[in-house]
């Protein structure tokens, strides 16, 4: 079994890197517009992406699958000057991947693998259920995310994208415990018993 690569990475900076664009498109929108956030959004996950490949020498396909989303929805955004580029720019996030997910399980390509690979370890059954989920949850925040757009002010809906869709990230990876816990391998560097080196 190949051992998991390891991160060069501090925590911390990884939090920063996978919130700190979020955030600051939240405090933007609040002081000045969503045409301003949306400016600082692009700037931001550009750095994070240039931070990433200088710690990691690698980029996350999930984080540069997002960075060219954003670069491209949002410079609609701002050549045209129409919000709802911005708008729809997590439901074509969470369709795409909803719909690699279940499309790669439906030929036996159990993606999800690569994004919690340095997490933990499962069964190839635990790595099945775990994408079937996650994929049909990707495609219910699409289904969510137009709804709020296209029925509520764009105050609600830039709430809604920072605090509403991390809340429901959080608890739905929360759920997900038990279902790892069934399917988890354990390490296979348990500790020798003496009595075998007799």
């Amino acid at each position: 079994m190949n051992p998991k690569p390891k991160s060069n990475m501090n925590p911390w900076l990884r939090f920063a890197l996978d919130f700190g664009p979020l955030l600051l498109f939240f405090a933007t929108s609040k002081f000045f517009n969503l045409y301003a956030a949306t400016a600082v959004i692009m700037a931001a996950i550009a750095v994070a992406l240039a931070i990433e490949y200088i710690f990691e020498r690698r980029v996350s396909p999930i984080l540069l699958f997002t960075a060219i989303l954003v670069l491209i929805m949002g410079g609609l955004t701002l050549y045209l000057k129409n919000d709802i580029f911005i708008k729809m720019k997590p439901t074509v996030l969470y369709a795409f991947f909803g719909a690699l997910l279940l499309g790669g399980l439906a030929f036996e390509r159990l993606f999800i693998k690569h994004a919690f690979a340095r997490l933990f370890e499962l069964t190839d059954e635990g790595w099945r259920k775990l994408t079937l989920r996650w994929g049909f949850f990707a495609l219910f925040l699409a289904v969510l995310n137009e709804i709020v757009w296209r029925n509520f002010s764009t105050a609600i809906w830039v709430d809604f994208k920072v605090w509403g869709i991390t809340a429901l990230f959080f608890l739905f990876a929360m759920a997900q415990t038990p279902l790892i816990g069934r399917h988890q391998i354990e390490s296979e560097t348990a500790p020798l018993d003496p009595s075998q080196e007799l």
